[in-house]
């Protein structure tokens, strides 16, 4: 299912949006922009082709960060194939920040993994 997936973005749930735009770029040397979503502002930055998002929540630990892996297309064929495998879905399809759609579930360790699928791309493949 993941097979033709890629590795594309790890994102951070932080207490302090502000601190952790100051972190990632003043002490790791990223370049970090800050991008007001539908549900608020959120940053981004690029290390190497891996995207790092940094949204500002509260997380219990084990929820952050979220390992993301990109579609082509066919998000809802993926989360139906999960669900028929027993996989606990957390958050089924729903809208992404950017407009994409996006899909959180659990693997045996509770570890939240995601999948992402830009807006363009065909739900169903």
């Amino acid at each position: 299912m993941l097979a033709q997936a890629r590795l594309e973005t790890v994102v951070f749930f932080v207490s302090r949006l502000d601190r952790a735009i100051a972190f990632y770029r003043d002490t790791l040397g990223l370049e970090v922009s800050t991008v007001e979503g539908h549900d608020g502002a959120f940053a981004t930055a690029q290390a190497g082709a891996v995207s790092l998002v940094f949204i500002q929540r509260e997380a219990r630990p084990g929820e952050s960060p979220v390992v993301v892996f990109s579609l082509d297309g066919g998000i809802d064929d993926c989360a139906q194939a999960l669900a028929a495998r027993g996989v606990e879905i957390v958050v089924s399809v729903s809208e992404a920040p950017d407009g994409g759609l996006s899909l959180d579930f659990l693997d045996p360790d509770g570890n939240v993994l995601s999948l992402y699928q830009p807006a363009d791309a065909p739900r169903t493949g």
